[in-house]
């Protein structure tokens, strides 16, 4: 039996449970085990946390991409070429014909070491972006290849993520943008700025309190929302299906892509 298809909003709420879920199923089953992981490492070792999320951006492709549209997901088939490196293992890819058409990465900013692993998320995103453009620059990843590259970062909304954050320079001036910035915040400015400097199509951070039943979420901004990096993506894939429909030839009474909605009330499937 199909699961109801559900609107974005309600899904995307699904989609924060099952995140805080997994990640209180993941300590507590470690705990029992007696091989606890030090600080909250325990919640995510499973590598299952964001699986929801995967399964949201799955839908949309499954939904705007062209027909015969490979998704994947398991380990073994999301690992790419790199340039600086050997390859590198991402957390989506779709690929049509022979060709690469979108990568995604899924990451998590949870207390209580907000600091550390703030810059450790930097660090991977940058370079794991810089790695991947070069890598398309060199043609690995299919003739005429232009992948969408999309970036998600949920981060927990606590008084540690929302606090005014120092940041110390001993030799030159920081960033006035950084100045008084919470952790929420740089996330934000590490989104909007790789987008702006074209190294991610679409870069996402979600703020979410820890609680398995609300679901409840936030957005820095619109434009570094969830939404805008689904809206994005659904846009990239429609690109390829368009150009496999004009590839094909044109039917007189075909309806324009620009007519649908790119996330339309049933484009979801519920996991509750």
């Amino acid at each position: 039996m199909k699961s109801p298809r559900i609107g974005f909003e309600p899904r995307l709420r699904q989609a924060v449970r099952a995140f805080w879920s997994s990640r209180s199923s993941a300590s507590a089953k470690q705990l029992a085990s007696g091989r606890a992981d030090q600080g909250n490492r325990g919640a995510v070792t499973s590598g299952k946390t964001l699986d929801s999320f995967r399964n949201m951006i799955i839908d949309v492709a499954k939904r705007h991409g062209p027909k015969a549209v490979e998704i994947h997901r398991d380990k073994s088939m999301v690992v790419l070429p790199g340039f600086f490196r050997p390859t590198k293992q991402w957390d989506l890819l779709i690929v049509h014909k022979g060709r690469l058409l979108a990568a995604l990465e899924l990451k998590s900013l949870c207390g209580p070491s907000f600091g550390n692993n703030a810059n450790n998320r930097c660090e991977e995103a940058l370079g794991s972006a810089y790695d991947f453009r070069k890598a398309q620059s060199e043609g690995l990843f299919g003739a005429g290849a232009a992948p969408f590259l999309g970036y998600f970062i949920l981060v927990e909304d606590d008084a540690g993520s929302r606090e005014a954050v120092t940041a110390r320079s001993p030799h030159f001036p920081t960033d006035p943008a950084f100045a008084g910035s919470s952790y929420q915040r740089r996330m934000h400015l590490l989104c909007e700025r790789m987008v702006q400097q074209q190294l991610y199509a679409a870069a996402s951070v979600l703020c979410a309190p820890k609680s398995t039943t609300t679901g409840d979420f936030t957005n820095v901004s619109a434009r570094t929302s969830f939404r805008q990096l689904l809206t994005r993506l659904a846009s990239h894939l429609a690109s390829e299906t368009e150009v496999e429909r004009y590839s094909g030839g044109l039917k007189e009474n075909s309806v324009p892509y620009g007519e649908s909605m790119l996330l339309d009330n049933d484009c979801f499937a519920s996991e509750e």
